[in-house]
């Protein structure tokens, strides 16, 4: 396989998942795996380190905010990816499965491709309710308003480096998911979806694990599919 491809995993208090997230992933298919430390108050670098992963400090906690530190440091590097993997710490994936995510655009040209809990098997109770029925939403939405089908917000993607460059990602917190999903469909990139197992994670959801998570995430994933009509 000759095309580079880069792992972003940003990661928030996730000391018992991320080793286990970066052991899992494919060596032999990717040049870098890039964790992100969102201000965890535990030992999350030192477990992604040992594993072999590049760590690097996000302060300002949020989501996108760490993903963006991720893509900062790919831009800084002389040799870019030609495809960049966006993967949880909380080891709800299964990182195995990173050749199935990247084969759409390794074979078949494509831009983007979201690995979807929807189309693949779910363990029991790894997704709450309001996921399940937020996800649904938001692809009904993004279908209505922008024509494009998907059927999940899944965090497990791949996306071209230089198609990645062309959407100027910029939420900072919840709404990255969706902005990457509604921007790919006004930019009429091509893109699929690829069955990916899932399984309840290690630890509580930061997101869903509250209240105040799931109303605020529901909330920022609507406000950004309005945002860019």
């Amino acid at each position: 396989m000759d095309s580079i491809i880069t792992v972003i995993i940003p990661a928030f208090n996730e000391e018992n998942a991320v080793g286990k997230v970066v052991k899992a992933i494919p060596k032999d298919w990717v040049k870098e795996i890039v964790v992100v430390n969102n201000n965890s108050t535990d030992k999350t670098r030192e477990a992604a380190e040992q594993e072999g992963a590049l760590v690097l400090d996000q302060p300002i906690k949020g989501y996108g905010n760490a993903c963006l530190k991720g893509i900062e440091y790919v831009k800084s590097k002389a040799d870019k990816p030609d495809i960049i993997v966006f993967l949880d710490a909380d080891y709800s994936d299964y990182p195995e499965q990173l050749p199935e995510l990247v084969k759409p655009i390794l074979e078949e040209k494509m831009d983007m491709v979201i690995g979807s809990r929807a189309l693949g098997e779910r363990e029991g109770g790894s997704m709450t309710f309001p996921q399940v029925f937020g996800n649904w939403l938001a692809t009904r939405l993004i279908l209505l308003f922008y024509g494009y089908r998907f059927t999940d917000l899944g965090p497990f993607r791949a996306i071209r480096w230089d198609k990645l460059m062309e959407m100027n990602m910029q939420d900072k917190t919840f709404g990255w998911t969706v902005e990457m999903q509604v921007k790919a469909a006004k930019m009429k990139m091509k893109c699929t979806e690829v069955p990916m197992a899932y399984r309840n994670r290690i630890g509580k959801s930061k997101v869903s694990g509250t209240v105040y998570g799931t109303v605020m995430a529901g909330y920022k994933i609507l406000y950004t599919i309005f945002k860019y009509l």
